[in-house]
């Protein structure tokens, strides 16, 4: 069977061409991501290939939940995956349109764990210094983890700077050990 990734690819496309033609990026955005929640709920997931469940059955429950997020375009596209029992992609979906919307945007989603939270000023310089490194808008995404010890852990697509504490301490102890 074809991998998930090459399935969802042309969906991902098509979904990107619409949010470009209606100027809806952020609408596809919201739809997109609450319907990979939906899917991705334990109690739905058994649905979706469950052939007893209709496919209008599945973007209806899909719809309500999305709730005035949703627009015919959003709720056609759906109905296209449940008909072609495509669902479950989801999650890769809404992925891989998120890449696109950022290529265009020229915007990069930046994610950062700390150990302790950051203040505003610190947020500024570091959005400030990842923009001037990656060349795009940044949009950052914090979160504390204490376990970090100090320092933290930065995020963007295949990019990562890891100046942890923890991670320091994990290199000294095997060099130590070597």
């Amino acid at each position: 069977m074809a991998e998930k990734a090459t399935i969802a690819r042309p969906y991902a496309k098509a979904a990107f061409e619409s949010a470009r033609q209606h100027n809806a990026f952020e609408r596809w955005s919201t739809v997109l991501a609450t319907a990979s929640s939906v899917v991705q709920d334990e109690r739905v997931a058994p649905l979706l290939s469950n052939p007893l469940v209709k496919p209008e059955e599945l973007t209806g429950l899909i719809a309500d939940i999305a709730g005035e997020s949703m627009d015919d375009r959003t709720r056609n596209f759906l109905a296209t995956l449940a008909d072609n029992r495509r669902l479950a992609l989801l999650p890769e979906i809404a992925s891989m349109y998120e890449a696109l919307r950022a290529e265009a945007e020229n915007t990069a989603d930046v994610q950062v764990v700390s150990a302790v939270a950051l203040n505003d000023a610190q947020k500024q310089r570091l959005a400030a210094a990842l923009k001037q490194r990656l060349k795009r808008e940044v949009r950052l995404h914090c979160e504390v983890d204490e376990s970090l010890i100090g320092g933290a852990i930065v995020r963007a697509g295949d990019f990562v700077i890891d100046g942890s504490l923890k991670a320091r301490l994990d290199r000294l102890a095997v060099e130590m050990t070597h």
